[in-house]
């Protein structure tokens, strides 16, 4: 697999001395988005101001009265994430103009303002007020860590759910394929507001999310970033497997990876021989009904990978 983002120029120092994200936490084991919040905090640094709404990684990370967060952190409600972070950078930009010597108030221009949130209280729940907060031009970094379901309430399907995935609100049967829509293109979303910058990126690839966190955080505005973050309960596979799966959506096209910038594509990560979805779903628990030999699970891998060959001939993703 190749990538024009190999050869754009970015800083070498990605990560901080302090270790930002604390072991301890209470994330299962293979969990990938706490690998994302690893991440996210080694590109940030302790210059900075998390805003979170309720998920798996708040649950995890901060039972009173722990916290596995090295920077400062609020916990807010399923769908405000965005609107706090708002208020928090119009806070620091009141607080700017006021004597800087009356109040000991870092720069705004030096903070890192930060609203991480589930595919759930992303694009669902909290879909209100992110677009508040990208329409209104707030100088916020929004990252949506998309597992595909709501995992910390029991599995329930979310609108990142893959066509065809059995989940307690959408379970495979005998009148059901399992979930019956594709995911919500998130990025497009995000990139019709006017936001100057819209990036996709994998836990499996740790160096190339770290640098658009990096770049991100540059620009004044919006942001938005879209990380891929499966987990091995709601997906069924065995959790060593996290990294390999991740990958593998990537090389299949269900989960392309790249850079939008003024509502225009600006680099992909381009894939040689892409392979079939099926590789892909034969692998996880939550697909196992449509690999019982039966005709209606064979037209549904075929509609799904469909999906996927119409998204790569769109977004230029063949080598």
């Amino acid at each position: 697999m190749s990538s024009d983002l190999q050869d754009q120029d970015f800083t070498d120092e990605l990560e901080h001395d302090e270790e930002l994200w604390n072991p301890g936490h209470r994330a299962c084991a293979g969990c990938g988005p706490a690998l994302a919040m690893k991440y996210i905090t080694e590109a940030a640094g302790e210059n900075t101001i998390i805003s979170q709404p309720t998920g798996c990684m708040e649950v995890v990370s901060t039972p009173y009265p722990e916290s596995s967060w090295g920077t400062s952190y609020i916990h807010n409600i399923f769908e405000n994430g965005a609107s706090v972070a708002s208020g928090i950078e119009a806070a620091y930009k009141a607080f700017d103009r006021r004597d800087p010597d009356h109040l000991d108030v870092q720069d705004s221009d030096d903070l890192n303002i930060i609203a991480v949130g589930g595919d759930g209280a992303t694009a669902d729940i909290g879909i209100r007020a992110l677009s508040g907060m990208m329409e209104r031009g707030h100088d916020v970094l929004y990252i949506m860590y998309d597992n595909e379901a709501y995992m910390n309430t029991g599995v329930q399907r979310s609108s990142q759910t893959p066509f065809g995935a059995s989940t307690t609100t959408s379970p495979a049967g005998d009148e059901s394929i399992g979930n019956d829509t594709n995911k919500k293109d998130m990025t497009s979303i995000a990139a019709d507001h006017g936001v100057e910058y819209v990036a996709t990126a994998s836990i499996s690839n740790p160096h190339d999310f770290k640098q658009k966190v990096e770049k991100a955080l540059e620009i004044d505005g919006p942001k938005f970033l879209h990380v891929y973050s499966p987990c091995p309960v709601g997906w069924s596979y065995e959790s060593s497997k996290t990294v390999e799966l991740a990958e593998l959506a990537v090389e299949t096209g269900l989960f392309p990876v790249f850079e939008m910038e003024d509502g225009e594509i600006t680099s992909v990560n381009k894939i040689s021989d892409r392979k079939p979805v099926r590789e892909w779903l034969e692998k996880q628990g939550r697909f196992k009904h449509l690999f019982d030999g039966e005709e209606p699970s064979e037209e549904a891998i075929e509609e799904l990978q469909t999906w996927i060959d119409e998204r790569a001939e769109d977004l230029g993703l063949d080598a």
